[in-house]
Formats: structure tokens, sequence, C-alpha cells
């Protein structure tokens, strides 16, 4: 959501600014009209109530002199139908006005690079030299059913589609690595951990932005919940409908999550396999801050992610997006992207974005400066993926396999493993 004052003071800033998002135009004048119709009822409806306070007065005043106060009581009366008529109209105004500015993305930085999509997204550091095989490497579905760990056919029979069952040392696996993780954000980089709900309201799916631009990539149950896409969700509203100071900032928060999409603009993309699925579990950063401090909170943030996969001594590299190819929330995003293989290319791993006051205002979330001061400010926030655990699992599996399918574990993943060192397949 954005400041509706700003845009009548800044419209042409922020019809440049719209305009680096693939598919929007200049809206500042739909907007700046749809707000003077709102003011101007608004306003309306004031008069309409002073007056009519007025003629309240003039009913006392005649009483007390014995005069007939019928006429009077009359214009009350009309004044009163005059001023709810007034009333639904600002409120129809503000409701339109709301709607279009509900609907519209985040307006990039200055720094975000122009684009329109993924080609046009610039890499700013790698770390690590891919790995040289002997022999062709394979890829992690075939790794995994190998290992006899790795089971798509009975998740179709079960769940159909996008779905995937790990068994025996995979199962292990993803649950380390949530371990590992989560021991690391909370330990080493000063993070909360959370076990929030995994089935939120219409309030928290609209705070964080979900809503009602992306309800067909949700899945919402019989009882009106929805299932949550990412712990960014719940994580976030934590701050919804608050008002802190500012030396309660930053919060920081992480969780893993089962996370559910419906993947209904993937149709065709990334079938095969782990990559892109219905139900896949993640570790999730969310940090709640300042507008002076959001900037480097997103660099920390980035670096936690990066670190994770430093320690398990997985290749990446680290892009920045364009504007055309950022969320609907953010205003600047890094993604991490973790080197496959069998794909001969580096694929996401992590997203880490700071959307600047565009959640703290749709949640209406504040903070003061100094405690006593009455002038607040709308809360920034970040999130990131730190990191998508069966992303981060594929990525194990096709940088440590070895010629005979066994794989090995990366050293820092060993001690949540019990000390096993290598997954052999299952005889």
């Amino acid at each position: 959501m954005f400041d509706i004052k700003w845009i009548r003071e800044n419209p042409e800033a922020f019809d440049l600014a719209i305009q680096r998002r693939p598919g929007q135009t200049a809206m500042s004048s739909q907007l700046i009209e749809l707000d003077h119709k709102k003011r101007i009822a608004e306003t309306l409806a004031q008069e309409i109530k002073t007056k009519r306070n007025a003629l309240s007065k003039e009913i006392g005043v005649a009483k007390a002199l014995g005069k007939d106060v019928a006429h009077i009581i009359a214009k009350v009366s009309e004044s009163k139908n005059a001023q709810v008529s007034a009333e639904m109209e600002a409120i129809t105004a503000k409701a339109e006005l709301n709607n279009v500015l509900a609907d519209l993305p985040n307006l990039p930085l200055e720094d975000v690079p122009d684009g329109v999509g993924e080609e046009d997204n610039v890499e700013i550091r790698k770390w690590g030299e891919p790995r040289a095989f002997d022999f062709v490497p394979k890829d992690h579905v075939d790794i995994g059913e190998r290992l006899g760990m790795m089971d798509f056919e009975t998740a179709a029979k079960l769940s159909g589609a996008r779905f995937v069952m790990l068994k025996g040392g995979l199962a292990q696996m993803e649950r380390a690595l949530g371990n590992m993780m989560l021991n690391i954000h909370t330990r080493d980089n000063g993070y909360t951990e959370v076990n929030p709900p995994a089935l939120v309201n219409d309030a928290s799916m609209f705070g964080t932005g979900q809503l009602p631009k992306f309800g067909q990539d949700l899945f919402k149950v019989e009882s009106g919940h929805w299932l949550i896409p990412t712990a960014e969700v719940p994580l976030t509203n934590i701050i919804a409908g608050h008002l802190v100071d500012a030396e309660q900032l930053p919060q920081r928060y992480t969780a893993m999550t089962w996370c559910f999409r419906s993947e209904a603009g993937a149709a065709g993309k990334d079938t095969r396999g782990m990559i892109r699925q219905h139900q896949f579990s993640k570790v999730e950063l969310v940090s709640i801050t300042t507008k002076d401090a959001s900037s480097l909170e997103l660099e920390r943030m980035t670096r936690c992610a990066e670190d994770i996969l430093e320690r398990l001594e997985i290749p990446y590299r680290t892009i920045v997006l364009c504007a055309g190819d950022m969320g609907f929330g953010a205003r600047k995003t890094y993604d991490i992207e973790a080197w496959l293989p069998s794909q001969g290319a580096y694929r996401e791993i992590s997203s880490c974005s700071v959307c600047g006051d565009f959640q703290g205002r749709r949640m209406n979330a504040r903070y003061r400066s100094k405690k006593g001061i009455k002038e607040s400010q709308f809360v920034h926030t970040l999130n990131g993926s730190a990191l998508a655990v069966g992303r981060t699992l594929i990525a194990i599996l096709e940088n440590y396999q070895q010629a005979d399918g066994s794989v090995a574990i990366p050293r820092e993943l060993q001690h949540f493993m019990g000390g096993l060192e290598v997954l052999e397949p299952v005889q």
C-alpha cells in the first residue's frame, strides 16, 4: 500500500517508479482523482454534521422562547439523511481508492536495475568452484531413486503431481538441514525461533500482500483459512496492529514450516523432481525494523543465508533482481542460486527482500522514534529464505554424489545426522 498524500505531492516520481514494473502505467492522476472524490464526500459529511449540530442548538433556544420547532426538527431529520448519504459516498470512494492501491506492486528502490525478466538480473558475487566430476553427474531424481529414498510414485498415488515422499536417510537429511539452519540463525545470527500456525486468516494474507492479487496461487480450506505459502506470513504479522518504540527494533524471527503453493502460474515448469512442489519445507527469516536500518538489514539477512551454503560447501552466486523480476511486495531483492551439476546452471535456493513500509501500511504496524513522542512511522519489513530446505537437499545430492550411487554428507551436516558420513543405496 502507498501513502496517498505522498502520491499527491510527488505524482511524477510515483509514475516513473511504478512504470518500472512490467505492465504498469502512470497511475497518479487516477489515484489523485479517487482521493479527491473521497475527500469531497468526507468534507460534505462533516459540513452537514456541523450544520445539524447548529440546528439542534436552535431547537433548544426556540423551545425556551416557546416557539414552534417542528420546522427545525424536520430540517434536522433531513440533515441526518443527507449526512448518511454523504458518509456512504465517502466510504464507497475510500474503498474504491484502497482497492486500486492494494492491487499495485511496491516501488523499486533507485539502485535496483531496470529490466523485465530474469535475463536482466545482475550477478554481484560468486562463491566456490563447481566440482569437476570424473563421471556424468546425475540429477537429484535419479540419485534419490537410486538410493531408494525418494518416492514420487507413492506420493502421486496419495496426493497427485508435484509431491514427493522422502524415506530413510533423505527424510533424516531434510530434518537435519532444518535443525542445522535453525541452530545457526538462533545461536549465531540473533533470530528468535517461532513455531507459527500454518493456517492464517484473510487479514494476515492481506497484510503481507498475498491477497487480494494472488489468491489463485494459494490453498484455501473450507473453514476460510489459508495454508501459508511461506512462514513470512505469520512471522511478519506478529507486528500487525502494534505501535512499538524504536528501541524495540529490530525484531528478528525465524521458523521452519511446511509451505503450500498451488503453482498456478508455473504450469509445465520444473515438473520433474523436487524443485517446484505444492508442499515443501523452508526456513524463513523475517526482520521488523526502522526506515533508516532496513537497507543494511537486507545485506545482513542475505549474508545469513549465504553463510549456510558456505558451511555446506555448495557453490553459489548472488544476484540482484531487476525491477521486472521482483516479487509484488519487494523494493529490492537478492536471489541466491546454488550450483546444480546436472543442469550446469545456478538455480534459486533463497530470495531475500526488503519491502520498505509496504507491508507495515497494510498491517497498520508502526513505531515511534522516541518514547513519549506521539508521531509514529510505519515499520519496515524484510523476509528471506535461509534456506529452502528441499532445494538445499537437492543441491547436496547433486554436488556430493559419487560414482557408485552413494552421496557424501557435508561435514557441517554430519553432526546433525548422528555422525553419518555417507548415504548408501538401500539394498
